[in-house]
């Protein structure tokens, strides 16, 4: 008689993930219910770090914006985290309106009850900016872009160029993280890996700068790379590094439906 299997996708595979080690947890869940040996190397870390004079200032301003715009999670939670220490009531944003790169941003915001007014398709700043300038006039229009040390400034380019008023607010930096002495990426270089997953061009950055510390020994298995977006894509490509699979929208389901149908092959 023959028995009903049990295995799951990802029975078997090392995976490793390269996000900063507090926002792992998601990943390696989501990863290890379908089967995966996750294997962490978080090649960044992002951090909290503003300019306070710069921020009393945009509160105090805060009404007389017409745009906030939020290009990742974590500007967005950043952001919110001193909001609420300024002000004890949400309608202290006044009428902003509010627009968004990516599902996982969108989440930050919602959680947050408020609403949406405007998310690209594709996750990023670019298609943001593009969507932006064809919803209506931006001339004179007052935007405030919440941002990270390591942001492109295309997204602020356009705007400006579209004659808005653009006010930056960097809330956070992005630091390369050393994996040299690390005993996980040590056993990463002894046994390599079926997939490595980069979800931003930083940490595939990172990947390039660290090659000392990321060379595979002889008998390691090369791992597949995965990207979760076009922006990502772009910077690994630059850096020479391969894109064997990438995200059909950027988020984690997508892209472990992608790298499922890639080591699948």
């Amino acid at each position: 008689m023959a028995t009903k299997s049990n295995s799951r996708p990802l029975d078997g595979r090392r995976i490793v993930i390269t996000r900063p080690r507090e926002q792992c947890g998601e990943w390696r869940t989501q990863l290890e219910a379908q089967g995966a040996e996750v294997i962490e190397l978080p090649l960044i870390q992002v951090t909290k770090h503003y300019d306070k004079s710069t921020l009393v200032e945009i509160f105090a301003e805060l009404g007389q914006y017409e745009w906030i715009v939020f290009t990742s999670a974590n500007g967005a939670r950043f952001f919110f985290e001193e909001f609420h220490k300024a002000f004890d009531d949400i309608r202290a944003m006044g009428l902003l309106r509010v627009a968004v790169v990516g599902e996982a941003t969108a989440e930050v915001i919602r959680s947050k009850h408020l609403r949406i007014d405007l998310m690209p398709k594709k996750a990023n700043a670019d298609e943001l900016a593009q969507l932006m300038l064809e919803r209506e006039s931006i001339d004179s229009a007052k935007i405030l872009v919440v941002t990270g040390n390591l942001n492109r400034d295309t997204l602020v380019d356009k705007l400006h160029d579209a004659h808005a008023i653009v006010d930056r607010l960097p809330i956070y930096k992005t630091e390369e993280t050393s994996l040299a002495a690390d005993p996980v990426a040590a056993d990463f270089r002894e046994r390599g890996a079926d997939a490595i997953l980069f979800a931003s061009p930083s940490a595939a950055q990172s990947f390039f700068d660290q090659a000392a510390a990321m060379k595979l020994g002889a008998r390691a298995k090369r791992p597949l790379a995965g990207s979760i977006g076009a922006t990502t894509s772009a910077a690994m490509k630059q850096l020479g590094l391969p894109v064997d699979f990438e995200a059909a929208e950027a988020s984690l389901d997508s892209l472990v439906e992608a790298m499922t149908r890639k080591l699948a092959r």
